[in-house]
């Protein structure tokens, strides 16, 4: 009942695209994939909780099983009319290549061939954003990784880096960058200084490619760590509900006034997992945005009583519970001019 009444909601709240000269359909993903760790200690990194003496006593048969669970989400996102997957899924809390090149092999999407990017930064933990990419439809041309500095900020003084990738998406050039920004771990307010100077160095990326191009084809995505009205993404980085050329719309903006969220804190539904798009997407791109959801299928959600509808994650505490994520994916749709 609850997944029906979302749909429902989805369709009210988000504008879809009813131009009827479109054909074929392009999904884009991002997902928070909650301490995807392998069990191998790294020396230079705080991540000994995830190896088998560590605190959650992380062995090789739960690894595993979270690269099944994981899998089988990508697999699961197949749009069945148009037998598509994800061209393009951005990835968060990614240890390294290992646990990526693990998970691309995984027989639920191994005939997918999905290839990868991830650089590993700076972050105490040793998690980073990363890119999925099926070449069939995205074809790479450039990506770098782009620093945040969030020393004098208070706390932790190092957090994920950006992740650009430049390329071609089916037959247009495309700019997507890949976020995870620094945690409300201090507190909300005391943290927000560190998500002010990720988005305004976005924003420094974004307006440079923006100023050779207004009408440049941008997709930002990630766990921003702030809801779609914060500072951050709409003060800053000025992502709104307007499909304008001249500025970032985004869609999930609608979707946290009505109290969606992707994962919840207490009794609270937070909205920090968004995909936003620069206006040339939502209007005159040979990929058109049509529609965006939160995903999230039965499988996904916990139906214990009291956390019903909440994510099935990995973890409770130091228990393992075979699940997927603390956070739901958001997925975003697209369609594409016919000549």
């Amino acid at each position: 009942m609850i997944n029906k009444l979302f749909l429902f909601l989805v369709s009210l709240f988000l504008i879809a695209c009813t131009n009827n000269k479109f054909i074929n359909k392009t999904i884009i993903c991002f997902y928070n994939c909650e301490n995807f760790f392998d069990t191998i200690h790294n020396p230079l990194k705080n991540d000994s909780e995830f190896t088998p003496t560590g605190k959650y006593n992380y062995n090789t048969k739960m690894y595993a099983q979270k690269l099944r669970n994981i899998a089988t989400v990508i697999q699961s996102l197949e749009d069945d009319k148009n037998n598509t997957y994800p061209a393009i899924i951005g990835l968060a809390e990614i240890e390294n290549r290992t646990v990526l090149y693990d998970l691309v092999h995984q027989p639920e999407i191994i005939k997918l061939n999905y290839k990868y990017i991830l650089y590993e930064g700076n972050d105490e933990r040793g998690i980073n954003v990363a890119l999925l990419y099926n070449n069939s439809y995205f074809h790479v041309l450039s990506s770098e990784t782009i620093p945040i500095n969030i020393t004098g900020l208070g706390g932790k003084e190092n957090t994920r880096d950006l992740l650009h990738v430049y390329g071609i998406l089916k037959k247009d050039t495309i700019h997507v960058f890949v976020n995870h920004w620094p945690s409300r771990t201090d507190g909300a307010e005391l943290s927000e200084p560190k998500r002010i100077k990720a988005a305004q160095t976005l924003k420094n990326k974004t307006d440079s490619i923006l100023k050779n191009n207004p009408n440049a084809n941008i997709i930002v995505m990630g766990d921003f760590n702030d809801n779609p009205t914060d500072k951050s993404l709409n003060e800053i980085l000025k992502a709104g509900e307007l499909k304008q050329v001249n500025q970032f719309y985004n869609p999930y903006l609608s979707l946290y006034k009505v109290g969606f969220g992707t994962e919840k804190y207490g009794q609270t539904w937070n909205l920090f997992d968004q995909i936003i798009i620069s206006g040339n997407m939502s209007q005159n791109a040979v990929l058109q945005y049509e529609e965006a959801i939160i995903y999230r299928p039965d499988f996904l959600c916990v139906h214990r009583k009291g956390k019903e509808g909440t994510p099935l994650r990995s973890f409770i505490g130091n228990h393992w519970l075979n699940g997927f994520s603390d956070h739901f994916p958001v997925v975003m749709y697209f369609k594409e001019k016919a000549k």
